[in-house]
């Protein structure tokens, strides 16, 4: 490829910088992050007050900045978890100012740092090194590792007291395995208590302690939208906040301890909130609509009365922001960098909603259902400007999470390539509620598939230079399950369909994916396979292989533990078994040194090359190429 300027469109999209995981010092002076500007990623260091950026790391740290970084107690090192080119089965390792680098914990299986302790010897980690991802205490001084629980469901959220004695996180004891409970326990793991935060059936996580130790602020979805609540461990009593009107998240307490902030889910956007504990009134931070993020409990705090905030539009990149909780004062502290492009080369994203019943009128052709109940499903439109224009949907993975009006690479790249993209928050999706996301229990393939389908009819129907002759189909992880599902279910609506990273035969799924996916993923939506075994079959795209009518590219990366390559293999199998040649039927493609996806520079290259060259061959978009 041709160097700076002459660089390809898409190559000069794939090196624009990331930031990722900032992640505030002790003292709230330094913010260590994840930064790329070098083509490689690297940790860095940016002083909060100069905003001087200083690169620590050459090379030690992952390609992919996937998992998050945590400050040492003393503020001289940050530790990070490392990988074996994406297989996400961590280690945790520390870097000091030196650029020093030493193992911290090193186990068989995925270990993922959850706090780090006050007194400078405490690690609070969760590891599947036997199994279910349970949790782990580290002292740093002994170099002795001890196993805190032992729970046949994953503990997630895990958070030490200040003192450092005790230790809150979330688990699921019940028969219900939709429940999620918050407990507290002794710091060597005894004495658990579940406080019953919510009802069975709901999911309560724990978020931040109070600066005394003395109180929790908890997460809970009882009432249906997600609901922010300050629990007092010496009363058992539970402080709720908000008015139950929109989706909420805790974020933590503030330094006074008398105010929380959160964030607010609404019409795709993410906005903060700061809530008074004892009046419950609240105001919105004052920031341009879009979505708004923060680090890690304390470590989102800055120096001052301010906190440390990641914010992001649909046609700007992520930035860093210093914002003053007492004025309602921010400066940037690291600017969103586009490169060459500015923000209005970015199409903006059109936020609607529109109403399904789960079946489209495009005919079903794997599995026939009556209709769900009519839900309101929001989108998110991409305009490429193109008369007429391709389309691409794009499902989002999870399938709990949703799309939102972020900067999003991949859609801006789609859209250079002269697509218009369709983003579709199915039923199933986070920030509408509890009853919405279970909507997709038991019904994997099932209405929400439905809903992606309608919103491409709707579409359709909307915008008449969209061509319906060249729509597509393109997702990745649980969005690779859409793109393989739709192609097998409603191969009528699609000119190709892109499978990335994603899911085609569950049963095999259950028995090869990591622990905590198969419980917390598999079996809160489909059972288990004994439980349900014709739904697992009925459900997996590889059960319908014959209906592909359209060219398929599959990309998968081979050292995927969350979904293993074992799932494209098959299903490129089966497709061979049932007549169909590879290079004219269907093309497929092994991503080596990669994972569950990548944020490498390099990778990303790789894939949007694959894409963009795909894309123009089967579909004859006004497409970017590698030699534009």
């Amino acid at each position: 490829m041709s160097e700076n300027t002459d660089k390809s469109v898409l190559e000069r999209l794939a090196s624009l910088p990331t930031v990722a995981h900032p992640t505030a010092s002790p003292d709230g002076d330094e913010i260590a992050l994840y930064y790329d500007g070098t083509g490689r990623n690297e940790l860095h260091v940016l002083d909060a007050e100069t905003g001087d950026l200083e690169q620590w790391s050459d090379g030690e740290v992952p390609r992919n900045a996937r998992w998050p970084v945590a400050w040492g107690a003393n503020g001289n090192r940050v530790f990070f978890h490392l990988d074996d080119d994406g297989d996400e089965q961590n280690d945790i390792y520390a870097i000091d100012r030196e650029g020093g680098v030493e193992p911290v914990i090193e186990m068989d299986g995925q270990a993922t740092l959850s706090d780090v302790g006050s007194d400078g010897e405490t690690l609070l980690f969760g590891s599947s090194r036997d199994g279910q991802m349970n949790l782990y205490r580290h002292d740093l001084s002994t170099d002795e590792t001890t196993k805190l629980t032992d729970y046949d469901r994953a503990v997630w959220g895990a958070i030490l007291s200040p003192d450092c004695n005790r230790i809150a996180y979330g688990t699921n004891e019940s028969d219900d395995d939709t429940n999620f409970d918050v407990y507290v326990a002794d710091i060597d793991g005894s004495n658990p208590r579940n406080l019953d935060t919510g009802e069975t059936g709901a999911e309560s996580l724990p978020v931040d302690w109070g600066p005394e130790g003395d109180r929790l602020l908890v997460s809970d979805n009882t009432p249906d939208l997600n609901r922010c609540g300050v629990y007092d461990l010496t009363t058992d009593e539970v402080t709720w906040v908000g008015d139950g009107d929109h989706v909420e998240t805790p974020v933590s307490f503030l330094d006074d301890g008398q105010q929380i902030l959160a964030t607010r889910t609404r019409r795709a956007a993410t906005v903060p909130v700061v809530y008074d504990i004892e009046s419950g009134s609240s105001r919105e931070l004052d920031l341009p609509e879009g979505v708004a993020s923060f680090g890690q409990s304390s470590e989102r705090r800055l120096s001052g009365n301010r906190v440390l905030v990641s914010h992001t539009t649909p046609t700007r990149r992520t930035e860093l922001l210093a914002y003053d909780i007492t004025t309602d004062d921010h400066e940037t502290l690291l600017e969103a960098d586009h490169g060459d492009f500015s923000t209005d080369d970015f199409a903006d994203a059109e936020y609607f909603r529109f109403k399904s019943d789960g079946v489209p009128e495009t005919p079903a052709k794997a599995v026939e259902h009556d209709p769900y109940d009519e839900l309101e499903i929001g989108a998110l439109f991409y305009d490429s400007d193109e008369r007429p224009s391709p389309l691409i949907v794009n499902p989002h993975g999870g399938p709990r999470w949703r799309d939102s009006k972020s900067f999003d690479l991949y859609t801006q790249f789609l859209v250079q390539c002269g697509f218009s993209v369709l983003q579709v928050n199915y039923r199933g999706s986070t920030g509408r509620g509890r009853e919405f996301v279970e909507e997709l229990y038991d019904d994997w393939g099932g209405a929400e598939q439905g809903d992606v389908a309608t919103a491409v009819e709707h579409v359709l129907d909307t915008y008449d230079w969209i061509d319906e002759d060249r729509v597509v189909v393109f997702g990745g992880s649980y969005g690779g399950y859409s793109a393989y599902w739709q192609a097998v279910q409603y191969p009528d609506l699609y000119a190709a369909s892109i499978a990335w990273i994603g899911l085609t035969d569950l049963h095999e799924m259950y028995e090869t994916t990591m622990p905590h996916f198969r419980t917390e993923l598999m079996e809160v939506n489909l059972g288990t396979p004994d439980e349900n075994p014709d739904l697992y079959t009925e459900r997996s795209p590889i059960t319908h292989v014959e209906n592909v009518d359209a060219p398929m590219f599959m990309l998968h990366g081979v050292n995927d533990r969350r979904v293993p390559v074992s799932q494209a293999r098959l299903f490129r199998d089966a497709l061979d078994g049932h007549g169909y040649e590879e290079g004219v039927d269907y093309e497929y493609e092994e991503l080596g040194e990669e994972g569950h996806a990548s944020s490498d520079i390099d990778q990303k290259i790789r894939t949007f090359e694959l894409l963009a060259d795909f894309l123009d061959r089967r579909v004859e978009a006004t497409s970017v190429t590698a030699d534009d």
